[in-house]
């Protein structure tokens, strides 16, 4: 609403020229998410502490989470609203992408909170039915798809190519199979993120990485002369999408400073869910799905664990790759502390990151 409000005075007032650089509005859009993010957790944790509603901690995880139940969880609201609001405020609410994005991260956080609802306030462990949940957000991701695909004008002339990371000329058009990888990508940024979420500031330290990547990603393919120069698609309304991840990102620092360890809230299925969703969607809209894998590495890596784990323990009767499963955990139970495993594995975030991001020149 700013940059609509105060961008038409710059004929009369030259200061509110700055509103039509996107790099202005991205900065303000965090500053402004991270302050809201942490005047409504005050808020929050003591609302949701007063009417008790507490993570459940499961009784197969490891003994030391045992401190952590009762702790207020379902703390994703926070980052949702403070991005909603951020964006709201500082985005361009005429570009098309801004609400693809928006409506994407509030599906699976509906979704997430619905899951969560029921697992919390009703005290049912296992929330909603796994195969319904998988339903529910691969019609949210197919709906993105077709959009993308039959409904999107900018990227009309090549909307079923897929970019190959490293390698300049190799563009392969998957045709209408595009509408399921589209739909697979972001299914699996969501759940990824998800199983990624089990340890103090684990999920949200890659969280912010990943979306600091796609600040930039969306930023120079929005942008005709750095992707001229870099040999990518130019997709002009992307770029805009750089605001919404600096408001992303501002409202998981404004997340982090509570629920760094020892973690005063958690976030929750309606963080979890939506923060994963929005990576997905992210990566779809600004034409970077196989880069996502490299972006969000760790948490391919968290879910690749939980999937070879549990094949392998029926295919081998019983047998366990990992003490544990996700990753994480394995971790813990070779006696590493919290902090050491949160720290570490923000570390393999920051270096797949600027793994990724040197791909726009290595090709």
């Amino acid at each position: 609403m700013l940059y609509h409000l105060l961008y038409p005075l710059r004929e009369s007032f030259s200061v509110f020229n700055v509103f039509k650089y996107i790099t202005f509005r991205s900065v303000y859009a965090g500053l402004t998410a991270m302050i809201i993010s942490i005047l409504m957790g005050v808020f929050f944790i003591k609302l949701l502490s007063k009417h008790q509603i507490g993570e459940t901690i499961r009784e197969i995880g490891p003994e030391s989470h045992r401190s952590k139940e009762g702790t207020p969880t379902m703390g994703g609201i926070l980052i949702l609203a403070a991005t909603f609001i951020s964006v709201l405020l500082w985005g361009n609410l005429l570009n098309q992408y801004i609400w693809v994005l928006l409506l994407s991260m509030l599906s699976f956080g509906l979704l997430g909170l619905t899951d969560d609802y029921i697992k919390v306030i009703l005290k049912k462990k296992d929330g909603i039915n796994v195969s319904l949940k998988l339903m529910i957000q691969a019609a949210i991701g197919l709906c993105i798809a077709l959009y993308v695909v039959f409904l999107d004008a900018d990227r009309s002339a090549y909307a079923t190519y897929l970019e190959v990371p490293f390698f300049k000329n190799v563009v392969p058009d998957l045709g209408l199979f595009y509408i399921l990888f589209i739909v697979l990508v972001i299914v699996g940024a969501s759940n990824a993120v998800n199983l990624t979420d089990g340890l103090d500031g684990l999920a949200i330290g890659p969280i912010i990485v990943a979306t600091f990547s796609f600040m930039i990603l969306t930023y120079v393919t929005g942008h005709i002369k750095f992707s001229d120069y870099l040999n990518i698609q130019y997709i002009g309304s992307v770029g805009e999408l750089s605001v919404f991840c600096g408001a992303l990102i501002g409202a998981g620092l404004g997340f982090l400073w509570f629920n760094s360890y020892p973690a005063q809230i958690f976030m929750g299925d309606v963080g979890s869910l939506a923060m994963g969703g929005a990576l997905g969607t992210l990566a779809v809209l600004s034409k970077h799905e196989l880069l996502l894998v490299i972006v969000g590495g760790l948490f391919v890596i968290e879910a690749l664990s939980v999937i070879l784990q549990v094949s392998y323990f029926k295919i081998s009767g019983g047998k366990r790759i990992f003490k544990m499963a996700p990753l994480h955990h394995h971790f813990e139970k070779k006696g590493w502390s919290e902090p050491k495993v949160t720290i570490r594995f923000w570390i393999v975030a920051v270096i797949l990151a600027l793994l990724s991001l040197s791909t726009l020149k290595i090709r």
